[in-house]
């Protein structure tokens, strides 16, 4: 299945720094579960171009908007690397940096405040291949970094949805 073509995804350039995120841009879904004895979720994430292609807008929901989240990934001249800022409907934030491994894949170190859990840094890589992208992603919880976890997505339909 292709990604449901939208105008306004991919109307107009892309920065040069934000090239690596074209693949990405549409709607995407992953089922995955959170814990062995819990039953599967199902996360859906939209990629857009935003601001005159100056930043990439990402939006998720899990399970129709039992959690959800927004970004936007841009470059920042000063800093002279891409950042990004993640809002969550959980009441947490995070802040991090993003570094282009190659054409198609990159990794994102964020820096949390306020998560319930105890999540104070996240790492992950993206890599897009074969018309899917998986994520590999860590957290470090009580001075402890988890296995990593991956998700496969594929392209959807659905729409995020947000309560």
């Amino acid at each position: 299945m292709a990604c449901i073509y939208n105008p306004s995804i991919w109307a107009g350039e892309l920065a040069s720094e934000l090239k690596v995120f074209k693949p990405y841009l549409g709607t995407w879904q992953a089922s995955f579960s959170m814990s062995a004895d819990a039953p599967a979720v199902q996360d859906v994430s939209r990629w857009e171009r935003a601001l005159n292609g100056t930043a990439i807008r990402t939006l998720h929901s899990i399970n129709s908007g039992d959690y959800g989240g927004e970004s936007l990934i841009f470059w920042d001249k000063q800093k002279q690397s891409l950042v990004f800022y993640y809002f969550t409907t959980a009441g947490f934030y995070t802040s991090g940096r993003i570094e282009v491994i190659n054409k198609y894949e990159f990794a994102a170190y964020e820096q949390v405040v306020g998560n319930q859990n105890g999540i104070t840094e996240v790492k992950s890589t993206s890599r897009y291949k074969d018309g899917k992208f998986t994520v590999a992603t860590q957290y470090f919880k009580q001075g402890k970094w988890t296995q990593p976890e991956t998700r496969t997505y594929r392209p959807s339909d659905k729409s995020v949805v947000f309560k």
